[in-house]
């Protein structure tokens, strides 16, 4: 140790610093890379206030007015991914639905909704392993299974439903056992369909993202409805018979309905706190909230409109998946910008939301009862400083008589 220099410890190479004279890097987390460390690993100014009374004001302190919790990391692929699987099952549920009722006469567009989700689950899973960055990692996410987990559940629901609509189209259209093997597999990616268009919303409300957290209860209503949007858009813009528009048309006015009244349930959720909806209505996540909100109310005043036209047919189907894809964007950078807020962290807990509101855990460690909201702790101001003590010198003080 004597002949390693301070400086070169502080040198800052790889945001690291490891000395190779003393250890070196090795398994997954070694293969990182960093161009900048300056943004990977800022350095903050010196802080010299109190905690509690930095970056806000004394009516809702927060820690330095920094985040209390890490922004999501996920990139543009995961609400692609988001968008793409919902897809994918959607289309599945309405090719054995079709398939199931329509008979013979909706057998082609069966076959067609099995194409769709068997290139959607390969593609979203694609999506996943970008963002995860090797394909080991989504092998990783198999080795457990775990029904309380939504990313577990969702990996093996993404997983099977690939499995199956891979095999409904291999044996689609095939006579004898493997014709019915290609149908129970189609029913199978169908049941798994419900799941996979769905499963994605539970896992953001599951986090501890203030946001995502507070539309628990509607946000999966919305991907789920918009998922059926987004499949009975893409549907419309393949080749279809006169007799198949009619069930798409059908499908697709359903999901987007349900996608317009979800957001509005979604909004309403949020508005609980204002710090809670404000990404909703402000910066890059309120614009694209609005986007989709517009984008689906348009889509669906086409669809609607008397007397179609081949132009309005392709503008509302083109209209409507940029609303699904819309919605995936703008929930995915709400929250990112609730997590930045620290504001968003605080004021849901001292209302009693959050894990309170979930567990019910409303007691103090003491074994009182909570009052919400929590009071704000206030320190009693300081008494200014005697002359005499300032200047050093100290004098007893006179008894009274």
């Amino acid at each position: 140790m004597g002949d390693i220099r301070p400086e070169d410890l502080e040198r800052r190479q790889d945001g690291r610093n490891i000395d190779s004279r003393l250890g070196e890097l090795s398994g997954e987390g070694a293969q990182q890379r960093v161009k900048d460390t300056d943004e990977a690993n800022p350095s903050r100014a010196l802080l010299r206030t109190r905690p509690s009374l930095s970056g806000v004001n004394a009516d809702s302190p927060s820690y330095y007015g920094q985040p209390a919790i890490k922004e999501p990391v996920w990139i543009w692929s995961i609400p692609l991914y988001f968008y793409v699987g919902g897809v994918a099952g959607a289309a599945s549920v309405l090719g054995v639905a079709a398939e199931a009722v329509g008979g013979e006469g909706l057998r082609k567009l069966g076959y067609r909704c099995r194409w769709v989700g068997a290139v959607g689950d390969i593609v979203s899973s694609g999506l996943l392993i970008h963002d995860l960055g090797r394909p080991e990692r989504f092998l990783n996410m198999l080795r457990v299974f775990r029904p309380t987990s939504p990313m577990s559940m969702g990996s093996w629901v993404m997983v099977g439903s690939g499995a199956m609509n891979s095999a409904a189209v291999l044996f689609a259209g095939r006579r004898g056992w493997l014709g019915r093997v290609g149908d129970g597999a189609a029913v199978a990616a169908g049941l798994l369909g419900l799941p996979l268009a769905g499963y994605t919303a539970v896992l953001l409300a599951n986090t501890a993202v203030p946001v995502w957290q507070a539309t628990r209860k509607s946000l999966p209503l919305l991907f789920m409805s918009s998922a059926v949007a987004g499949a009975g858009s893409l549907l419309e813009l393949l080749p279809h018979s006169s007799h198949e528009e009619k069930v798409l048309h059908l499908f697709s006015t359903m999901g987007k309905v349900g996608e317009l009244m979800a957001g509005v349930a979604v909004q309403h959720e949020a508005s609980s706190l204002e710090v809670l909806e404000r990404p909703l209505k402000q910066g890059v996540s309120g614009r694209l909230w609005k986007a989709a909100r517009v984008c689906a109310a348009a889509s669906l005043a086409l669809g609607l409109w008397p007397g179609r036209t081949r132009w309005m047919k392709v503008a509302g189907a083109l209209l409507g998946t940029a609303g699904a894809i819309a919605t995936r964007f703008a929930m995915f950078h709400a929250g990112k910008a609730s997590a930045r807020d620290p504001q968003a962290t605080f004021q849901p807990q001292r209302e009693g939301m959050g894990a309170a509101e979930v567990t019910g855990h409303t007691y103090a460690s003491d074994g009182k009862p909570l009052k919400f909201p929590l009071p704000v702790l206030r320190e009693a101001p300081r008494r200014p400083e005697r002359p005499e003590a300032a200047s050093g010198a100290w004098e007893p003080e006179t008894p009274v008589p």
